[in-house]
């Protein structure tokens, strides 16, 4: 028997999200549409709200609703450091941690040619931009440590050796092929505190 069109477009769409194969956005929309119709309202609205408001923080990349975020508004963090991350979820993790008071860049990815992500599709014009703005001091490579945040790190620091700014990596606090999303918050900040320079 087929689904109903409109039954088939929900899973087609759940399985945009990653992880999620065929069954598994089966059983959501049928969750969603059986059990959670409340659930599936506020899913649809938060979404529509997100996709019509949020925007990218002028300074750092992430998601902003403003053209700051509220990160990059706050004068009282160090203005001469800039700490750059692969993702807004990355970002968040660190500032939980609450071993960190400069500001951020958030690439919106990592270079993986597996998955056909090179450095055009990262926002790197971007990050050289801001971080050659003659404010900042030092950049903390802090992407993720697995093969594309390793290959990511290396990009950074070709583009950025001998530009006249201090550049570090954070240290290997973390487990290889850990990422910061995941990873609990004192690991965190001791990757921090220990980092070290990203060029030799």
């Amino acid at each position: 028997m087929k689904n109903p069109p409109s039954l088939d477009q929900l899973i087609s769409a759940l399985k945009v999200l990653p992880g999620v194969g065929p069954k598994s956005a089966q059983r959501m929309a049928y969750h969603l549409l059986q059990r959670d119709k409340a659930g599936a309202e506020k899913l649809a609205r938060a979404l529509d709200r997100a996709l019509t408001q949020l925007t990218h923080c002028e300074r750092c990349n992430t998601f902003s609703e403003t053209t700051l975020c509220n990160v990059c508004a706050d004068d009282k963090r160090r203005q001469d450091t800039l700490m750059v991350v692969e993702m807004p979820a990355d970002l968040a993790n660190i500032e939980q941690s609450q071993c960190y008071d400069g500001l951020y860049f958030v690439l919106m990815g990592r270079v993986s040619p597996m998955e056909g992500i090179g450095t055009n599709d990262i926002a790197l014009a971007k990050l050289m931009a801001r971080a050659l703005d003659g404010t900042v001091e030092e950049v903390i490579v802090a992407t993720n440590f697995t093969a594309e945040g390793e290959a990511t790190a290396h990009v950074i620091g070709e583009l950025l050796k001998d530009k006249g700014v201090k550049l570090t990596r954070i240290a290997r606090g973390l487990p290889v092929g850990g990422e910061l999303e995941y990873v609990d918050l004192g690991t965190l900040a001791q990757a921090v505190y220990e980092r070290r320079g990203l060029t030799r």
